[in-house]
């Protein structure tokens, strides 16, 4: 049953180890599970922006990092999970958001990506960067910073076609460029990577 559609009675949060452990490991299935309000295809753990469900004394804490730190849709995330855990049988919910260590597309997993890629947003290049990773920041002129940060082409999520262009920047959501394809002429989404 999608734990969203109905409440079912479930006993209240038992502190047995075992029981525990399996209450927490369903919190976090249901958590998990919530799917992301702009991109409904990917689910929060796909999307790899859940980062942790715990439990202090009788209560579930989710921890979530948004996918950047003005995304609009957090408080609509925050609150889908809030209501699935309450609708799993879970009373006692604190959905926290934290913005460091920052999301990076790295964090979405291989089936997201695959996901994402079949809805026709082209998943995001790897950053291969950590905040353990020292980043060397250099000034330079407006055009040679435009040239370094240019990305390969995305390639199309329909025709896998690699010949692309950049239509704009902003596509769909602030964290999506649009591009279109031209081998089969369709436009398409590609999720930025950072």
């Amino acid at each position: 049953m999608n734990p969203v559609q109905g409440r079912q009675a479930h006993p209240a949060l038992d502190h047995g180890s075992a029981t525990a452990a399996a209450q927490l490991e369903r919190a976090r299935a249901i958590a998990a599970s919530v799917p992301d309000p702009e991109i409904p295809v990917v689910n929060l753990e796909e999307l790899g922006i859940l980062r942790d469900v715990q439990r202090a004394d009788s209560t579930i804490v989710v921890t979530l990092t948004p996918t950047y730190t003005g995304c609009p849709a957090t408080e609509a995330i925050r609150q889908d999970v809030h209501d699935a855990l309450a609708a799993g049988g879970f009373d006692a919910v604190r959905v926290d958001v934290v913005l460091s260590p920052p999301w990076t597309t790295d964090w979405i997993s291989e089936t997201g990506r695959r996901k994402l890629r079949e809805y026709g947003i082209a998943p995001p290049a790897p950053v291969g960067t950590t905040c353990d990773t020292p980043v060397v920041i250099r000034f330079v002129d407006r055009k040679t910073a435009a040239a370094a940060r240019a990305p390969d082409l995305p390639a199309c999520p329909l025709c896998d076609s690699g010949d692309s262009e950049l239509l704009s920047e902003h596509g769909s959501t602030p964290c999506k460029a649009l591009y279109r394809c031209r081998s089969c002429r369709e436009p398409f989404d590609y999720f930025k990577p950072y």
